[in-house]
């Protein structure tokens, strides 16, 4: 007997007009010339040599990854993120579900970030048309296009709308590639089913995005380079609407997943940037790391030679690079997030600092010297 699942058709359903919201885009965005506020001299040299490490790998033609937690986007530090991509030191950004929400949100709309402990209380929370509505059709949409999870909404936002077909052109397409292509298939049989189910007009779906300037995902999609998504399921609030569809988010995401991995794989000589991402950063970069080394040590080689950064609020004095992983009696030890990446070999600091600071600071340097 199959356990029952809740119906989320059965949902009162609100329009993202109608929800209050604490971070207004144009309002509370960082500008890059900003200065940071609370770093220490011993931070700023930390940041200088990563500046420097930066310099050298983009010298190289290796990877500069930067990996952020999702207060990054609410923090207003796209312009800094933008700014680090076009001027070519960063060559992949990766972040959270989340992140990617509060990104389109503020694209869409100019604004994000609900009151979570109110909107629970009235069975209100992330239970919004436009949000839950819209990022799901994109990866669907992604899905069937072969597409990324921030790919597919960053082409959305930059292209302010999607391409709906014909259910019957779908179909016609998932019959010849059944056999050749069965995932593709798969993928045109899941958007002709969610057309039909949401009554959606074939043709192009115009999709507004006023304050697209500001979308990183978006700015990334023009600019070609990767800005991949990792959320987990039921994280985010996308999960709530009818139109999440849980293929679409392995499609995509797996693909971002591998587009990931394919960055790790070019970081020796490369750096790799995690800013407030205790969980996710970690958990891909151990594995895509792990596949890396895998390929390389096939052909007789091995990557040692790279550089990460781990930055957080955390207050922690251990010496990473110097002394290692700490003994368990010390609080650093359960830094979880430092000592996975400790164990990744290559050269590894840690440094306490607000992602804010961190950014305009690593900005600065780069433009400073270069």
């Amino acid at each position: 007997m199959a356990h029952l699942k809740f119906d989320r058709t059965k949902l009162d359903v609100k329009r993202l007009a109608d929800r209050k919201n604490k971070v207004y885009i144009e309002r509370d965005h960082i500008p890059v010339n900003q200065a940071p506020q609370n770093l220490t001299e011993k931070g700023k040299q930390l940041i200088k040599k990563t500046a420097d490490r930066i310099r050298k790998a983009k010298e190289l033609g290796k990877s500069r990854m930067l990996t952020f937690g999702a207060h990054t986007i609410k923090n207003g530090m796209a312009p800094t993120l933008i700014a680090l991509m076009k001027e070519g030191w960063i060559t992949h950004l990766a972040t959270n579900g989340a992140g990617i929400i509060h990104d389109w949100e503020f694209a869409y709309q100019g604004k994000s970030s609900e009151d979570v402990r109110e909107n629970v209380n009235l069975g209100q929370f992330g239970i919004w048309d436009d949000t839950g509505f819209y990022i799901n059709l994109a990866l669907i949409v992604g899905g069937f296009e072969g597409l990324g999870y921030g790919e597919s909404v960053g082409k959305m936002i930059h292209n302010e709308g999607l391409e709906i077909p014909e259910p019957s052109f779908l179909y016609e397409y998932a019959k010849q590639k059944m056999e050749s292509d069965p995932a593709t298939a798969a993928g045109a049989i899941d958007f002709a089913g969610a057309i039909r189910q949401f009554n959606l007009t074939p043709g192009w779906m115009e999709i507004p995005h006023p304050y697209k300037k500001y979308a990183v995902q978006a700015n990334a999609f023009a600019l070609g380079i990767p800005f991949t998504g990792h959320p987990m399921f039921g994280h985010d609030i996308i999960y709530n609407h009818p139109m999440n569809h849980g293929a679409a988010i392995g499609r995509t995401a797996l693909n971002d997943f591998l587009y990931f991995a394919k960055s790790v794989s070019n970081l020796e000589d490369g750096v790799y940037l995690s800013v407030g991402s205790a969980v996710m950063s970690p958990m891909i970069f151990e594995k895509s790391l792990s596949m890396s080394q895998n390929v390389e040590i096939q052909y007789g080689t091995h990557i040692d030679n790279h550089y990460m950064l781990i930055v957080d609020l955390a207050e922690s004095d251990w010496d990473w690079a110097k002394d290692g992983e700490p003994p368990m009696d010390n609080p650093a030890y359960y830094l979880r997030y430092c000592k996975t990446f400790n164990r990744m070999g290559g050269e590894m600091h840690y440094l306490t600092a607000d992602n804010r600071d961190f950014l305009l600071e690593l900005h600065h340097q780069l433009k400073s010297n270069s």
